[in-house]
């Protein structure tokens, strides 16, 4: 009897082997070819023996996405192997945030992903709603995501861009609340979405040979841009933190200057005088002038300008929850590089995410709030699970300077080269960049970023606005220009509701 009794012992602890290697082999060694990451953000499967898994994630109700009280993303039932149909009544306007949900790719991208497992209902808060649904034999039904989008600040940043290629973002200064983030050009996201896989194989074709880049989210990523003239606000920031420099210093402003160890003689914008060639540091920063702002740079010195790119988030990785791609201070090995860098063009390169949180951290007396996309997790009964609460990231500059920038871009706008962004009624402070592309064809990247309010000791929203340059953009075209108007639209749509 003992005899038998190891045999079945044996037997059974050599199943219980065999089964542990096989799930071993299957999670472990076959986990990249049934999860193959592709170039489509979020696949989830590349392999047809998981077939099962994708009906699974790809059939459910899924939850819905919400700016404001405005349906962005949604599912409708289907009669097909699916049973549900990903929809997106937001289209364009909000793409480049909801990303697409595809069951012809078995991917996802966006916050459908970033979200997704409150979209699909599997997160840990929503374990009462999955109780539920067992109880009452009901299909599960995902969870919701409220935005903290202001529809009518998105639509009106949308409007304004007028298909240009470029990108808006705005915040709210008091707590990083992404209020509109545009991204033009766009795509369709019904059209990858759709359970007609040749369509959807015909659309992707088509978006990824454009050479605008409409899958490209441009407030967060591609291949950023250099910042120009609005990156003085960081090399006067590191003059007055270092003591080289305030806003009544006077500085030389010739015409010219020629770089350290180069031929390179630096002009300011089209050749322009700054003055009579000596202004204080206020008169340059107000007139965007090139040559005093370089020669400040080089007088600061490299490593504080690092310290202080550094100090406002450059380098750092963030989610809101899309991922964004950090902001770059170069690696300076002279002082002609560090000139350039100073007045934001050689390698510096921004994202305007982080330009709008450079204006949002003045408008917040130098605090920084962590930007944040999502304020509420929702069940399926659209009842509040959790609401996100505003955080501070940094603070980079004491309020005493935030006071003196906020002065510096007040008076950008009332005199200086920001007058298109004024909004009747409303206080605007700002300042503006026109970035050099290196390219003969067409215009430069141009910039403008600042806050506004009815009372400037309390803004209400900061914005960065940016357009590509090239074929769009007029050889003479300047943020002040080009930029500002947008900006004094979407500063309209936010402060006068």
């Amino acid at each position: 009897m003992n005899r038998q009794i190891r045999q079945v012992t044996v037997l059974v602890l050599v199943m219980i082997l065999a089964l542990a290697v096989s799930l071993t082999s299957v999670q472990g060694l076959a986990r990249p070819a049934l999860w193959e990451s592709s170039s489509r953000q979020g696949t989830l499967t590349t392999d047809a023996r998981n077939s099962r898994m994708v009906y699974a994630q790809f059939g459910t109700d899924r939850g819905q996405i919400l700016a404001g009280d405005t349906v962005i993303a949604d599912s409708e039932p289907s009669d097909d192997a699916y049973t549900y149909q990903r929809t997106y009544p937001g289209g364009q306007l909000y793409a480049p945030l909801t990303g697409y949900f595809s069951t012809a790719f078995s991917s996802m991208t966006g916050l459908e992903r970033a979200a997704n497992p409150v979209l699909n209902g599997e997160d840990p808060s929503l374990f009462s709603s999955r109780i539920k649904s067992l109880i009452t034999g009901e299909n599960q039904q995902g969870g919701a995501i409220k935005l903290t989008i202001d529809p009518q600040v998105q639509q009106a940043a949308w409007d304004a861009l007028g298909g240009r290629q470029g990108s808006v973002v705005a915040l709210d200064p008091s707590t990083g609340a992404i209020l509109a983030m545009v991204s033009s050009p766009s795509y369709d996201p019904n059209l990858l979405a759709s359970h007609d896989a040749e369509a959807v194989q015909s659309a992707w074709d088509t978006l990824n040979a454009d050479t605008a880049r409409p899958l490209i989210n441009r407030a967060i990523g591609g291949d950023l841009y250099p910042p120009g003239s609005t990156f003085k606000i960081l090399t006067t920031a590191a003059a007055l933190r270092t003591g080289i420099a305030n806003v009544n210093t006077q500085m030389n402003a010739p015409d010219t200057l020629t770089l350290p160890g180069t031929n390179h003689a630096l002009s300011n914008y089209a050749g322009e005088s700054c003055g009579n060639g000596t202004v204080t540091l206020a008169y340059a920063f107000a007139e965007s002038c090139n040559t005093p702002f370089a020669q400040l740079a080089i007088d600061v010195g490299d490593d504080e300008l690092a310290t202080e790119a550094a100090n406002w988030g450059f380098g750092e990785e963030l989610n809101i929850p899309l991922t964004v791609t950090p902001s770059t201070y170069p690696a300076n090995d002279s002082a002609a590089q560090t000139a350039m860098a100073g007045i934001g063009q050689a390698s510096v390169r921004a994202t305007p995410l982080m330009m709008a949180s450079v204006a949002a951290t003045i408008a917040n007396d130098g605090k920084q709030m962590s930007p944040y996309l999502i304020a509420q997790t929702l069940d399926s009964d659209l009842s509040v699970v959790s609401t996100t609460s505003p955080r501070v990231a940094r603070t980079p500059i004491s309020s005493d300077i935030a006071q003196s920038l906020s002065q510096l871009m007040q008076a950008t706008v009332t005199d200086g080269t920001g007058t298109a962004a004024q909004v009747a009624g409303v206080t605007v402070a700002g300042k503006t960049g026109t970035a050099e592309t290196g390219s003969e064809d067409g215009g430069p990247v141009t910039w403008f970023i600042g806050f506004a309010g009815t009372d400037i000791a309390d803004p209400t929203i900061a914005v960065a606005v940016v357009l590509d340059g090239g074929e769009q953009t007029a050889t003479t075209g300047t943020g002040g220009s080009v930029a500002g108007p947008i900006a004094a639209s979407v500063i309209d749509a936010a402060v006068g509701q």
